[in-house]
């Protein structure tokens, strides 16, 4: 017996015989890449919008806010369950269009296996579909945040500076600052200040040359020069080490989002197989074959 899909009358009642008669590799290994790439392609939309919309109302995993490492436990936490959330919506949406589209299989004992399978699939593309926007996106900023003319002073230490940049500022703040270029100065700052964190600590000698460094770029004398060096680097390696702790918890609920929507995508393809073949009512705006 061939597959039917879908019919204008109720699901045609299927012999045990037609699912042995049918092979193993026939029933399991070919997908249906058409409704994959459609609810994959539906599933990345939906949560690029999602995100979106976080980045708007600062929900997001990072934010361009200079802030956002002194971000409470409670917004942290709030960020995560909303990947949560936009997790399950978009690969639950991709899953159940997978599961939908899919044209009705000649064995009923195998609809939800395949269903799911082909949620699944979904799911895997919608996830790598996201990465490649996602890296995309991430060179497209770092080329515009690099410095103009060729300049590799800033550019070699970027992600230090952009977590550590007000402690840079307050190192070289000064009242009658010395004709110095600081492009390079305070991109070294900043390696030195990156290694607070370390275990092993700031270094005395590395300690000692950041006095050096600071008295040589802002013109204070020496001892003013070490209080500040002792200061900020306090300051970086709270800040750091609060940063840290919020990527941690944030990498975290995104690695269990991932996850929750694999099985969220496998059990909305099986939904969306059983409203295809009329075991269930039909959903919002009654989607699918008509109801007779």
């Amino acid at each position: 017996m061939t597959a039917t899909y879908p019919g204008p009358g109720p699901a045609e009642p299927r012999l045990a015989s037609d699912a042995r008669a049918a092979p193993w590799g026939e029933r399991f290994l070919y997908p249906e890449w058409g409704p994959i790439i459609a609810g994959a392609i539906a599933a990345a939309a939906l949560g690029l919008v999602l995100h979106a919309f976080a980045l708007a109302i600062g929900l997001s995993v990072s934010s361009t806010a200079p802030t956002w490492r002194d971000a409470s436990f409670a917004l942290v936490l709030l960020s995560g369950l909303y990947i949560l959330l936009a997790a399950i919506a978009a690969y639950g949406l991709g899953g159940y269009l997978a599961g939908l589209m899919r044209a009705r299989p000649a064995a009923p004992e195998d609809t939800d296996v395949r269903d799911g399978m082909h949620g699944l699939l979904a799911w895997a593309l919608a996830t790598l579909l996201t990465a490649v926007i996602g890296l995309a996106a991430a060179q497209s900023l770092t080329r515009l945040a690099a410095p103009p003319g060729g300049q590799t002073g800033t550019s070699s230490s970027v992600g230090g500076e952009n977590l550590i940049a007000f402690d840079l500022d307050r190192l070289f703040r000064a009242e009658r600052r010395p004709n110095v270029n600081l492009d390079y100065p305070r991109a070294e700052a900043s390696r030195i200040l990156l290694t607070t964190t370390s275990h092993s600590g700031l270094q005395p000698e590395d300690r000692v040359y950041l006095i050096r460094l600071t008295a040589a770029a802002t013109g204070i004398p020496e001892g003013d020069a070490q209080r500040r060096v002792d200061e900020v680097a306090a300051r970086a390696r709270e800040n750091i080490s609060r940063a840290r702790k919020s990527a941690v918890i944030l990498a975290f609920f995104a690695g269990s989002a991932a996850l929750a929507g694999a099985a969220v995508a496998w059990f909305a393809a099986c939904a969306g197989g059983r409203v295809r073949d009329g075991e269930e009512p039909h959903g919002l705006m009654h989607w699918g074959r008509p109801r007779v």
